[in-house]
């Protein structure tokens, strides 16, 4: 799936794939790929600059962790990350109802043909 498509939920799949705990750049593309069951790839060129300014805004803070000889930045959720994790779901969520209801409209009952 093209990163056109996901461009206005980014935040929020980065958000909810640290919200089990800290993880590192390609661990969190990693993440997204397997939880959206290979559809969603995501390249570190549009995952580190949003990472970035999630961290400036609060919702992030990261720290260097070694893992062996090599040196990476891990990121983990901040409260106002998890606060911001559960706005996006409730817009998610209202998102996805309203475009239902216009793609998919309910018949009311009596009137199917």
């Amino acid at each position: 799936m093209k990163v056109d498509a996901v461009r206005g939920h980014l935040d929020g799949l980065l958000l909810a794939v640290l919200e089990p705990g800290p993880l590192h750049g390609y661990a969190i593309i990693a993440a997204v790929q397997r939880r959206s069951g290979g559809v969603l790839e995501l390249r570190t060129g549009t995952i580190y600059p949003a990472l970035n300014r999630l961290e400036r805004l609060g919702l992030l803070s990261s720290s260097w962790q070694s893992a062996g000889e090599r040196r990476r930045r891990c990121y983990e959720l901040t409260d106002a990350g998890q606060r911001a994790l559960a706005g996006e779901r409730t817009a998610w969520s209202e998102f996805t109802t309203a475009i239902g209801s216009v793609l998919n409209p309910a018949t009311p009952p009596g009137l199917a043909t």
